[in-house]
């Protein structure tokens, strides 16, 4: 199989090559569905030769139907994206909805279980401008989500992102932690989507270092959002102080975050608020450390499980050659 022709249900991840972030155990699948009660879906649009490269990928929380909302935070990197819905979440310091990735022009945001949407701008892979998605992609989308090994890679909100310098997607990663006497997941979903020069095994990895033109804009002006979701008791504002740990943790892999750049991070947490959100200073520590974790490996994975495709101009995004994680 080439570069170009990758499984785009089992994609190579970072740990199939004795690869490790972090020190802490990862949950069951390694996707942000680890953390109980999160679902995720997507539905792709992919047509090279008409120049539609769009999609949008559902992250469901199912706790949302006996609560009607859960606890959430934000955190702004750089302000120069777009979404939807955010300055309510933050307002109410919860989160009511599904949470949907996608491309900037789509039409996402007029479904009316939507309102909080995250977007990229997906114009260099597909410089058509074009709005292809409905209300139909998005009900799919939502329809699709489960709680099984999540697709990586060029699919949903990531069929037009470029990362890097190269093809990318969605990633996701997951963690186990203890706090104290009680376990913990920690869940991240990445739509990988920006500029910068990535790190990878200790050294900088560029496509034109490896022979290949570089994908994405040339100057910044890219979009990226992280989303993390973890499965004990939580204020809004130590899921601000979450969520700003998986925007941290892009610098880990390369990202410039400039100020030409959108770069977003938002955590929930699906546990009852039944329970106490007092966690203790150490017990957030850890948290932050598997977020930064799980975001820093699902960027590596987003790129790894992408596949290269050709723009109707010509151009290529290179997807990152395999062989440089093999040991």
């Amino acid at each position: 199989m080439n570069e170009a022709e990758r499984d785009p249900v089992r994609a190579l991840r970072f740990r199939d090559a004795g690869h490790r972030v972090g020190r802490f155990a990862t949950g069951p699948h390694n996707t942000i569905t680890d953390v109980s009660g999160v679902l995720v879906g997507h539905t792709t649009l992919v047509d090279e030769a008409e120049g539609v490269c769009s999609g949008v990928t559902a992250i469901v929380p199912t706790a949302m139907r006996e609560a009607r909302s859960l606890p959430a935070g934000l955190y702004l990197g750089s302000g120069h994206g777009k979404s939807v819905g955010v300055t309510q979440m933050v307002e109410r310091a919860e989160l009511a909805t599904p949470i949907l990735l996608t491309s900037t022009p789509s039409r996402v945001a007029d479904h009316p279980d939507a309102p909080v949407v995250g977007g990229i701008d997906d114009a260099w892979p597909a410089p058509v401008v074009r709005r292809p998605l409905t209300r139909e992609h998005v009900s799919a989308a939502l329809t699709s989500a489960h709680d099984g090994p999540v697709e990586l890679g060029s699919v949903g909100g990531g069929a037009g992102a470029c990362a890097l310098g190269f093809k990318a997607g969605i990633g996701s990663a997951s963690r186990r932690v203890s706090l104290g006497a009680r376990a913990a997941t920690v869940g991240a979903l990445v739509q990988a989507d920006m500029d910068g020069e990535l790190r990878l095994l200790g050294r900088s990895v560029t496509p034109v270092g490896l022979g290949l033109a570089s994908a994405g804009p040339a100057a910044p002006h890219s979009s990226c959002v992280v989303v993390l979701a973890v499965d004990v008791p939580c204020t809004a504002r130590q899921l601000s102080r979450i969520a700003a740990r998986g925007v941290f943790a892009l610098r880990r892999v390369g990202a410039t975050l400039g100020r030409g750049n959108g770069d977003y991070g938002l955590a929930f947490s699906t546990a009852s608020r039944n329970h106490r959100t007092d966690l203790e200073q150490a017990h957030l520590e850890t948290l932050f450390t598997a977020a930064m974790d799980c975001v820093e490996e699902a960027v590596i994975d987003a790129l790894l499980a992408a596949r290269t495709i050709t723009t109707p101009t010509g151009r290529k995004a290179h997807a990152l050659p395999r062989h440089l994680i093999r040991t």
